[in-house]
């Protein structure tokens, strides 16, 4: 079977950092593909790709859409109170339309009763897909690296429940680059779940001190109390479960769920995971 002929891989988030990192690496490996968007304005344009509108929560259109498809990549929606019924919508139509192969965003730790909340939500995801009999691959991508200088306040002050805490933080370009190698030859990877780790577990002030030798902005990191990690985030005027979400990853971090390092990017990719002075050093102009 000739590449033209093989099925189109789907991918989702492609109008996002990732989806879009993931979608362009397979662009230039030559893969067919089907970008499943939400807004076809955002697609991003891309030589043998076909852009579909289907909405995750729009069952009947995603099963349309994930017709005839050798494997899909399936980025986890926007935060929300309902993005689990989302996932399993978007799931159960994967399994209708017969999806050979299912590779999904997870997070590091995903569990019942993770710390961080938000990782429940992915565990949630997993067992549906489970559940439902997909052939899985799940990456379990750690905090983003690249997110790093955006936890910085205006004063340059790092603040949060960490304690001394690590998290092994991992290169968005790492996490593409492992997602675009998977659903290349997604049956080598059936059934693994893959930690995407950074190559070193980082306290905050490790953190901190990286972006300050790395873009000479002073920052600093001041542990915070849970009362006054909550009363500062309260102040964005968001709803309580995203200001929970948004403490417990300095808690999870504090718990040590945030720390395992694994092998999983360099034995993927045959080269290290990019280290945090790295990627903000590609992150920073002047850096």
């Amino acid at each position: 079977m000739t590449d033209a002929q093989l099925p189109p891989i789907a991918v989702t988030g492609s109008t996002g950092r990732l989806g879009g990192r993931v979608a362009r690496l397979l662009a230039d490996a030559g893969v067919h593909q089907r970008l499943l968007v939400r807004d076809p304005s955002r697609a991003p344009q891309l030589p043998d790709a076909t852009v579909v509108v289907a909405p995750y929560a729009d069952r009947p259109v995603v099963r349309e859409a994930l017709g005839g498809v050798g494997a899909v990549l399936m980025v986890s929606a926007s935060e929300s109170a309902d993005r689990v019924e989302v996932h399993r919508s978007f799931l159960d139509a994967a399994a209708d339309a017969g999806v050979g192969h299912l590779v999904y965003v997870s997070f590091l730790g995903a569990a019942p009763d993770a710390t961080f909340t938000l990782a429940r939500d992915h565990w949630a995801t997993e067992q549906h897909a489970r559940a439902l009999g997909l052939t899985t691959t799940f990456l379990r991508d750690g905090l983003y690296a690249d997110d790093m200088p955006a936890l910085v306040g205006d004063d340059g002050v790092l603040r949060g429940p960490a304690g001394e805490g690590r998290a092994s933080v991992v290169a968005l370009a790492d996490i593409a680059a492992v997602a675009a190698t998977v659903l290349q030859d997604p049956a080598a990877h059936a059934g693994a779940a893959y930690d995407l780790t950074g190559p070193a577990a980082l306290t905050l002030d490790e953190v901190a001190g990286t972006i300050t030798a790395v873009t000479g902005r002073p920052v600093r990191y001041q542990p915070e109390t849970l009362e006054e990690a909550h009363a500062s985030r309260a102040a964005y005027g968001v709803p309580r479960w995203l200001v929970d979400a948004w403490v417990s990853t300095y808690t999870a971090i504090a718990a040590g769920e945030m720390a395992p390092v694994s092998t999983a990017v360099p034995d993927l990719l045959g080269r290290p995971a990019t280290p945090l002075a790295a990627v903000l050093a590609a992150l920073d102009p002047a850096g």
